[in-house]
């Protein structure tokens, strides 16, 4: 592998774990990058899932420490996610794409006019979390959407964290970043089993991912809830243009590199 290629990859690895770590979405640049430099989409698909473990290990362990959340609320949230994401797993195949178009665009268009406009989210408010049963049940069809598609898994997260269990923004990223990370090893496991993954190019972004998710989740508190909030809501806005074909981050990032398909 070139040089640039490494530095490319830690670098972009480094944005995506911050985008990843506050908001979500940033899978989007990994997917372009390993495209442009010549992995299949699948392979491409699969060595993504490394940068997504090592990235939401390194926020956990953050977190964990700074004792950001309750590991015993993460714990028991992570649990229907795991089993929906293994029973969304066997009917992947029957994915069609525009339904999953149009979700998944509703989803965010809805979080980015309510991190907009509702008041009443705090940085850090530092309520105590009561789970109803009601939220296991959600959370088990977050899986379950996240076993078949796992694109935009973070944003669903953090739709139902927010909107229906009113976490702070703090909380609600520390326990998506946490449930992410035990449900990612199963659909890792099925892409190395199936040989899919680049273990090279997943290890050095994954290294990148790293550094961006230690910067974001040491540093949250400290950039204030607007410029949290903001900068959640940019990242939505321009998933969301992409989904449209308003732009496309993927023409965006080939001319960037100056790689043609």
């Amino acid at each position: 592998m070139d040089w640039h290629i490494s530095v490319a990859l830690l670098v972009s690895g480094t944005l995506v774990g911050i985008i990843n770590t506050l908001a979500g979405g940033g899978s989007i640049i990994t997917m372009t990058m390993f495209m442009a430099f010549g992995l299949p989409i699948n392979i491409a698909n699969g060595t993504n899932r490394i940068a997504v473990l090592l990235q939401n290990l390194t926020a956990s362990i953050t977190f964990i420490r700074k004792k950001t959340f309750d590991l015993k609320h993460g714990l028991l949230l992570s649990i229907p996610v795991i089993i929906g994401n293994i029973a969304g797993s066997f009917v992947a195949s029957y994915i069609n794409d525009w339904v999953f178009k149009i979700c998944f665009g509703v989803i965010l268009l809805v979080i980015m006019i309510y991190l907009l406009l509702d008041t009443r989210i705090k940085l850090k408010a530092g309520n105590r979390l009561e789970i109803k049963p009601i939220h296991y049940f959600w959370f088990l069809l977050i899986g379950f959407y996240g076993g078949y598609i796992y694109i935009g898994i973070g944003y669903l997260i953090l739709a139902i964290a927010l909107w229906l269990m009113r976490m702070d923004l703090v909380t609600a990223n520390a326990i998506k970043g946490f449930v992410i990370l035990l449900a990612t090893p199963f659909s890792l496991a099925v892409f190395m089993i199936m040989g899919n993954v680049d273990y090279t190019f997943g290890i050095i972004h994954g290294v990148g991912n790293m550094i961006g998710s230690f910067l974001a989740s040491h540093y949250m508190a400290n950039w204030g809830k607007n410029f949290i909030k903001i900068f959640m809501a940019v990242i939505v806005a321009i998933c969301f243009c992409d989904l449209i074909g308003v732009i496309s981050l993927h023409d965006f990032f080939y001319s960037l590199l100056s790689i043609k398909e």
